[in-house]
């Protein structure tokens, strides 16, 4: 059977973050409420600068050889944070990497699930074309409205994954179990930019698709808890994806092992926030890059959710060695200490900036970023980008 899999992955957010004891003290709430009991510690702020085709530009420029996108031949850009209610990101993705025209490139929307629904069909498709490659993006902004109970899990950034039959993180084993329905828990109407979300009860959706999915995919291949080292949740935020856990902890003889394993997925959402798409493959990635006890060989399981709904649990194998993982751990680390705090004013401005970033003609000059590619505005009712500060002709 053909090995199917990760080969590189990157992650990318912005510049700058808003700290929970901030946001706290400005709403008038305890601290703990946002870093006990929704378990964030910080959380991206994305400004008009950039979008999620920027995001995840800059995410994928971070790991592409030029070898590399000679062999891409196929483009996944799962998003809900799209730039046109029908030109594709990835369109706009595939010019301003330089990736080859003998592609398919398109667009996969289902709440939180697209970036797995991208992992899936690259699975399928390298399977019959083991010589290509196939780049999978998950990147959104994660957008709840200012002094809302949902404000907490804002977030927003791009993970990039480099999808081959010479996989160098993980192999995916091919198996999978999912469940979908018609479900108003989460969902974002076509003229509103935040989205519209009964909390607790996507909370309980989710964690009742982790069981069905979970129960289903062990009658399906005769596995128990046991036979997984480690699970790498969607965190929209934190505490979501342990109240997932805990569920099947009952039936493990490795609890404190979990457990353990749970605190290394969960470090870089804690500091980043909701990447809806990307947030299960940023918490892929900090498992990777912090566990302590995670071995080439082992095997992890993988829940994707996406309200509406669609839940998919898929198990992987670990390939990433010692040197493969410290590439990971260092470039998120370093990411995220150069980015700079704001002021829950600054944090105000730049969230309400953001929102009309796209709209009317303008040009995006109101603050330095200096990321590699950044969004200059619209003109004409086109997108404009800029490389190292130049608009894109």
């Amino acid at each position: 059977m053909t090995k199917v899999g990760i080969e590189k992955m990157a992650f990318f957010t912005s510049g700058y973050y808003i700290g929970m004891d901030e946001l706290a003290k400005s709403r008038q709430e305890d601290p703990n409420k946002y870093k006990i009991g929704i378990g964030q510690m910080q959380q991206s702020v994305i400004p008009a600068s950039q979008d999620v085709v920027t995001l995840a530009a800059n995410a994928s420029d971070r790991i592409l050889t030029a070898a590399d996108k000679e062999k891409i031949t196929m483009v996944v850009f799962g998003t809900e944070t799209g730039v046109d209610n029908s030109k594709a990101a990835s369109m706009y993705l595939q010019e301003l990497l330089g990736l080859r025209k003998e592609a398919r490139a398109f667009e996969v929307k289902q709440a939180c699930y697209g970036a797995t629904a991208g992992v899936q069909m690259a699975i399928d498709y390298l399977t019959l074309h083991p010589d290509e490659k196939v780049l999978v993006i998950g990147a959104d902004i994660a957008r709840y409205g200012l002094q809302t109970a949902g404000e907490v899990t804002q977030g927003g950034g791009a993970v990039s994954m480099l999808l081959s039959t010479n996989p160098k993180i993980v192999e995916f084993e091919g198996k999978s179990s999912f469940h979908s329905e018609n479900i108003m828990d989460f969902w974002r109407p076509l003229y509103k930019k935040e989205a519209v979300v009964d909390g607790h009860y996507s909370t309980n959706v989710y964690i009742d698709f982790f069981s069905k999915t979970f129960d289903d995919f062990q009658t399906k291949y005769s596995m128990t808890v046991n036979d997984f080292k480690a699970f790498a949740f969607h965190l929209p935020y934190t505490k979501m994806g342990l109240k997932a856990l805990k569920t099947i902890l009952p039936e493990s003889n490795n609890v404190d092992g979990l457990l353990s394993e749970f605190e290394a997925s969960k470090k870089y959402s804690a500091e980043v926030g909701n990447l809806y798409t990307g947030s299960l493959y940023l918490s892929l990635m900090s498992l990777i890059a912090n566990s302590k006890t995670l071995q080439v060989g082992d095997r992890i399981g993988l829940f994707s959710y996406g309200s509406g709904a669609q839940g998919e649990f898929f198990s992987a194998k670990v390939i990433a060695d010692d040197e493969a993982r410290t590439v990971i751990k260092n470039q998120v680390d370093e990411l995220l200490a150069k980015r700079d705090s704001l002021t829950t004013p600054e944090y105000e401005n730049m969230y309400t900036e953001s929102l009309t970033a796209d709209s009317n003609d303008h040009q995006n000059d109101s603050l330095p970023d200096t990321a590699k590619f950044t969004f200059g505005g619209v003109k004409n009712d086109k997108r404009l980008y800029k490389r190292f500060g130049e608009i894109i002709e």
